[in-house]
């Protein structure tokens, strides 16, 4: 079982710089590779595997308008052809659409480390030719301090997998998968069916409920000021626009635009780490109770954003997210997850008697049953008949 962690990096300004030029020269090779490749489709050529790329590089290397290249770490460039050439395998195999050139403004900072040369410990990540530079600090130059102490396992038995350094665009990250073993608990409680929401996040069949972090006083005052620094920057460029002799206009981005920007980045940021936590403090509880199984509905998320009325407050809620959290965490503890049919009537059925309403509208908060006179919590009916779907398949 692959573990995957991610911490952030503290660098200096040096390796900041340095980070970036490394990322750029991803980038550039994995541009040289798409324009090989449509060079070659448009000559009917076959398609170009990773090899013969690589063989095009090195003799690019060798020139001297591209010696700059080897400056920096071989396998940055493998690594960007390999990701390019399988790029253009999923548009052909129509596992994904045809892959474009990355830019500067709309790419995502990111490079590879090759897995022997990466070494980790409790404090600091060296990265391999970060600095090649002949001064006899330049083995400091490659280490960059952790953010976190301990945060990722490391040793001679260790076994890394995809090293990633990656920018989000406030900070830089290092993703890193470790080969672990599956842990597997000698006693299970009893499963669980959870139902999503709107007016809560999770329902459980024990119970518990956990909240919409979203309608709290602390997310919307931060969306307030988000929306109000939106206006803010949507006047200055207005006040910035000129007009052209052609009729059109042009908008200026002065300093202070910029400036505003970044904060609007940084509390976009801390709103979207808040709705993460949250949802990560959800699931964690739910599997560290060590379940024997957990049932889940399989939601028809693109078709419950066309009602409008409800279309951001579901957005918010990222149930995607939480399945997806679910169902890494389920594996890593052993877990079984099981996923209930997307027109299994969780909602309409009477978890007492089994009696299935006709229809059932999004304001009958309080589930009442006809024909044995319950009456239930509208979300919690719905995670008991969940869990009651798993027993009924054992």
């Amino acid at each position: 079982m692959i573990k995957t962690y991610q911490v952030m990096l503290l660098p200096n300004n040096k390796q900041k710089t340095k980070l970036f030029e490394c990322a750029g020269v991803a980038r550039w090779a994995y541009n040289f590779a798409l324009a090989q490749q449509q060079e070659n489709h448009k000559q009917g050529g076959k398609f170009l595997n990773d090899v013969e790329l690589r063989k095009r590089l090195t003799q690019l290397k060798q020139t001297k308008e591209y010696s700059w290249l080897n400056q920096y770490s071989n396998n940055i460039t493998k690594q960007a052809i390999k990701d390019a050439c399988q790029a253009y395998k999923n548009f052909f195999a129509g596992r994904a659409k045809c892959p474009k050139f990355k830019t500067k403004k709309r790419t995502r900072p990111s490079f590879y480390q090759d897995t022997a040369k990466i070494k980790i410990t409790d404090t600091h990540v060296k990265l391999e030719k970060l600095m090649p530079s002949k001064k006899k600090n330049r083995q400091k130059l490659n280490w960059i301090r952790l953010a976190e102490r301990g945060r990722i396992p490391h040793g001679k038995h260790v076994t890394y997998v995809n090293p990633r350094i990656v920018f989000d665009g406030l900070h830089w990250f290092l993703t890193v998968g470790v080969e672990e073993a599956e842990v597997k608990h000698e006693t299970y409680s009893e499963g669980i069916g959870i139902d999503l929401g709107v007016k809560s996040l999770a329902t459980v069949s024990n119970g518990m409920t956990f909240p919409n972090i979203n309608q709290t006083p602390k997310v919307k005052k931060l969306e307030k000021s988000i929306r109000r620094m939106q206006r803010r920057i949507s006047r200055k460029y207005e006040m910035n626009k000129t007009k052209t002799e052609g009729g059109e206009f042009r908008y200026r981005k002065t300093e202070n635009i910029k400036k505003i920007e970044f904060l609007v980045l940084k509390k976009r940021r801390r709103l979207k780490n808040m709705q993460l936590n949250h949802t990560h403090h959800i699931t964690a509880t739910l599997v560290k109770a060590k379940p024997a199984y957990v049932v889940m509905e399989d939601l028809n998320t693109s078709g419950m954003l066309k009602n409008r009325k409800l279309s951001k407050a579901i957005q918010q809620q990222t149930f995607h997210e939480f399945k997806r959290q679910m169902t890494y965490k389920c594996a890593w503890h052993g877990i079984e997850l099981i996923v209930a049919d997307r027109f299994y009537p969780s909602s309409k059925k009477c978890s007492r008697c089994g009696h299935v309403k006709d229809h059932l509208s999004l304001s009958e908060r309080t589930y009442r049953c006809e024909a044995c006179g319950i009456e239930i919590d509208r979300d919690l009916n719905a995670s008991i008949n969940l869990k009651q779907y798993a027993e009924s398949m054992m």
